[in-house]
């Protein structure tokens, strides 16, 4: 198989990097308009780049209509949101929280959950979740234009909370404890229980 890019369909183009790329862990995402009402959505385009300052990057494409979605909006206006982990018991409300639903209408009620109040930002956290990361904006950076652009929102980590419930005995997060899950191609997510170790080399 080979696909030529420049030639290809933009949605072939997207369904194979989304096959091919794996796994990808799930940025979930709470953010606020400017009215204050709570959006949650997870991005699979996702992940930590450096410690200092301690950054993240997630990219809510655009729409397949071009347009922006809510979590994007929010940022933008506001410049904070708060990333939670994406953990294995709470599969279907994340999968539920994906629903595009009329902007300023919760996806936090629609999945069942319920919010706790960050410290440092206005978005407030899923108290469900084990790990949030609070992040105010440091820049977004648009990837293209059109259906399926990137938009990589640049964020500094503000804060972090951690359930006692997921470290181990040296107060380091115990992956066996969290169990995040991650997105593959299609419908398809993975486990993060599978695990193996390897030293690294001297």
């Amino acid at each position: 198989m080979f696909i030529d890019v420049a030639r290809a369909n933009i949605l072939e183009v997207y369904r194979t990097l989304v096959e091919v790329v794996t796994p990808r862990p799930i940025a979930w995402v709470t953010s606020v308009d400017i009215a204050g009402r709570v959006n949650l959505a997870p991005f699979s385009f996702y992940n930590a780049f450096g410690a200092n300052p301690p950054a993240v990057v997630f990219s809510p494409v655009l729409r397949r209509d071009g347009s922006k979605k809510d979590t994007l909006r929010n940022v933008e206006a506001t410049g904070e949101f708060v990333l939670n982990a994406a953990v294995e018991a709470l599969a279907e409300q994340i999968n539920l929280s994906s629903k595009e639903l009329p902007y300023g209408e919760s996806e936090v009620t629609y999945a069942g959950l319920t919010l706790l109040p960050s410290v440092k930002v206005k978005p407030p956290r899923v108290a469900q979740s084990p790990v949030h990361l609070e992040c105010k904006l440091i820049q977004i950076v648009t990837v293209g234009q059109g259906p399926l652009a990137g938009n990589l929102v640049i964020g500094e980590i503000l804060a972090i909370h951690i359930e006692e419930r997921v470290l181990d005995e040296r107060g380091h997060v115990d992956p066996r404890k969290l169990r995040t899950i991650a997105r593959l191609g299609g419908d398809y997510y993975a486990r993060t229980s599978d695990l193996f170790e390897m030293k690294r080399p001297q």
